[in-house]
């Protein structure tokens, strides 16, 4: 569910870019890319599945540096997308289904955005494992 078209001047398109900007900067393994997508601040936060908790840009720069080096090649196909935006934040909640080497499996997410001068820059990304069998 998708809560407005548009928000002021700002629209869910914009946002939707900015977190797809964030997909596609993780599965080329581009860290200047995924410079772009951040906010380069001490508010920062972000949560890999499995991780602990990783503030200030700095630490969860190196995060990304550490994963792109890493082994793996992660696709996403993203589903069950939803925006919400209240004044210069913007959270996005989805589901990102993971395909790697043959293996699937999904993950639920929210990344909220901030807006600045430069467009929305995520602050904050949060993504855990869903349990299947349930």
């Amino acid at each position: 569910m998708r809560l407005s078209a548009t928000v002021g001047v700002v629209t869910i398109a914009d946002v939707l870019a900015a977190n797809q900007a964030f997909y596609d900067a993780h599965e080329a393994r581009d860290l200047d890319a995924m410079r772009a997508v951040w906010e380069h601040d001490d508010r920062v936060v972000c949560v890999h599945p499995g991780w602990p908790i990783l503030r200030t840009w700095p630490v969860v720069e190196e995060s990304w540096r550490r994963i792109f080096t890493g082994p793996g090649n992660n696709q996403f196909i993203l589903t069950n997308e939803a925006v919400a935006i209240h004044d210069d934040l913007a959270w996005v909640t989805l589901d990102e289904n993971l395909v790697d080497a043959g293996a699937t499996g999904t993950v639920a997410a929210t990344n909220l955005f901030a807006l600045g001068d430069d467009g929305w820059k995520l602050v904050v990304h949060h993504a855990g494992p869903v349990m299947t069998g349930r």
